[in-house]
């Protein structure tokens, strides 16, 4: 089966994706964070940045999917199916013209259809990491990276809390497939029991989503 995971920045997302790969014995596809040439750019200047930014992360993402769906094993580090959010936060900040986000919802609107012809149409399960928003900046300053760092600016913490905000009504909007929501807040993945008890949450999605299956065999 093929599990995406989503959620904010800093939630504990990508640990969260190599737990359920390593628990189902499968490959993980992280998002392209570290090997990123235009991330850093973009956080030191938005508005000449963003537009590529936002053109690179799509490339990675459509090319991420089209792969995952093609093996239908896989769990992925975000997706193609929330990128768009970000797109659509950079133009409402001025970051992204409008002309700019046409020719991106027009190219995505292209890639989405492109994955329509594949055998496998969707994945099975969204798995949708949730914190407060407190939670979210401590994790973000604990792990340093320099260019993700909001004391003295306080136009990326405002950004940051916007994106929170969005996540949260994008999860209720999503329907590309079955989902479920995850508390890390809740069960900090840094304690072994709480990922057990996270990976036990999956499993028993996995089985409602496989139990009507079989029945109709």
């Amino acid at each position: 089966m093929v599990i995406i995971t989503a959620g904010m920045i800093g939630v504990g997302k990508t640990t969260l994706t190599g737990k359920i790969a390593d628990h189902l014995g499968t490959q993980a596809f992280f998002e392209p964070v570290g090997e990123n040439p235009v991330l850093p750019l973009y956080y030191k200047d938005p508005k000449q940045y963003g537009f590529l930014l936002q053109i690179y992360f799509l490339n990675k993402r459509f090319s991420m999917i089209k792969k995952a769906l093609s093996d239908d094993n896989n769990v992925l580090d975000r997706s193609i199916y929330e990128d768009a959010l970000f797109t659509k936060e950079n133009n409402a900040e001025g970051n992204i013209s409008d002309t700019e986000l046409g020719v991106y919802l027009t190219l995505l609107d292209n890639m989405m259809n492109d994955l329509k012809q594949l055998p496998k149409k969707a994945p099975d399960l969204l798995v949708y990491a949730e914190t407060d928003f407190n939670t979210i900046l401590y994790r973000i300053k604990k792990r340093g990276r320099d260019y993700e760092q909001f004391d003295n600016n306080p136009e990326l913490e405002s950004y940051y809390y916007k994106m929170w905000t969005a996540y949260r009504k994008w999860f209720d909007e999503y329907d590309v497939s079955p989902k479920i929501k995850v508390d890390l807040q809740k069960y900090d993945l840094e304690n072994p029991q709480n990922v057990q008890l996270v990976l036990d949450q999956i499993d028993q999605a996995l089985t409602d989503i496989r139990e009507p299956k079989l029945k109709a065999l």
